[in-house]
């Protein structure tokens, strides 16, 4: 978990008053947030002992200052102020600017991507929406073994090692470079795992794709509307979405009530290819048995 961000700045550029004044500025509002805080340049830093690397994100303004920290195995991200517009951070994940402008989230997001930890996308009353994790799939198994629930949509890889291959390349490939993706739905009374949500991009279509799945025991109870409606104001006051569609299977009357509830209409029927994943999956290449399959579903639209 993090609970220290240090500011690694190069000792000339410390001697720049206005850089000096930002990242002061910076520090302070991180520890009114709860985290500890540092500015330091990166000669004291280096002499000094390194402690409690796991926990700390260091944030460098030079290209060679950030690669020795991540030699030490820390965690690195790079600023950009007036001074350094030209630098070129090598292996870094995400570069910051305008550093008193950054809030807190980011911080901890950049942190928990490098950890490996899982986004925490949003909160409702009664849930919580976040990343999915590698131990979630024993959880998905459970929700996923009955029947009705692979009625109408694709179900897992049938070796649960599989999915884990390809829940891993997933969290790697598509939260990484997208932010977004579909995530895990969590029951925050008691930390059940109760579904999936999320969005999507099919092959074929335009629009960004809402999904969701609620487990057989804890439907009819306003999970699923509840989530989707959070998830569809995060698609637009976060990730800026204008239109998302959703596709459900012809047949599936509830989800399509649900969908009408949420504000989507009906735009058309179109033919879906399913069983996309194959029945194994090794590395980035799945193992079909047989030739594609279809199926009829109404996509629906909505405008954010």
């Amino acid at each position: 978990m993090l609970k220290k961000i240090v500011f690694l700045i190069d000792e000339r550029n410390l001697e720049d008053s206005e850089v000096a004044e930002s990242l002061n500025s910076a520090k302070n509002y991180i520890k009114k947030c709860g985290l500890d805080a540092d500015v330091t340049g990166a000669q004291v830093f280096f002499q000094g002992t390194v402690t409690d690397k796991e926990e700390t994100l260091i944030v460098a303004d030079k290209n060679e200052n950030s690669k020795k920290a991540a030699e030490f195995g820390m965690y690195v991200i790079g600023i950009e102020h007036s001074l350094n517009r030209n630098e070129e951070f090598e292996g870094v994940k995400y570069i910051f600017t305008d550093i008193e402008e950054v809030d807190i989230d980011s911080y901890v997001k950049a942190y928990q991507r490098y950890a490996n930890e899982p986004w925490e996308v949003l909160t409702t009353d009664r849930l919580l929406v976040r990343e999915t994790t590698l131990d979630d799939v024993d959880e998905f198994y459970k929700l996923y073994k009955d029947p009705e629930m692979t009625k109408y949509m694709e179900g897992l890889f049938e070796n649960p090692e599989d999915e884990k291959r390809y829940q891993k390349d997933y969290i790697e490939k598509v939260y990484g470079l997208m932010g977004f993706g579909i995530w895990t739905l969590v029951r925050r009374e008691d930390q059940k795992v109760i579904g999936r949500v999320g969005y999507s991009v099919r092959n074929g279509f335009e629009d960004i794709e809402l999904g969701f799945l609620i487990g057989k025991e804890y439907q009819g109870q306003g999970y699923a509307f509840e989530a989707c409606s959070a998830v569809l104001d995060y698609g637009k006051d976060v990730l800026l979405f204008n239109e998302v569609q959703t596709l459900v299977k012809a047949e599936n009357e509830i989800s399509i009530k649900l969908c009408k509830k949420l504000g989507f209409e009906i735009l058309d029927k179109v033919s879906v290819e399913e069983d996309i994943y194959g029945r194994e999956y090794n590395g980035e290449r799945t193992v079909q048995v047989g030739g594609p399959t279809y199926g009829e579903y109404v996509r629906m639209v909505k405008a954010l």
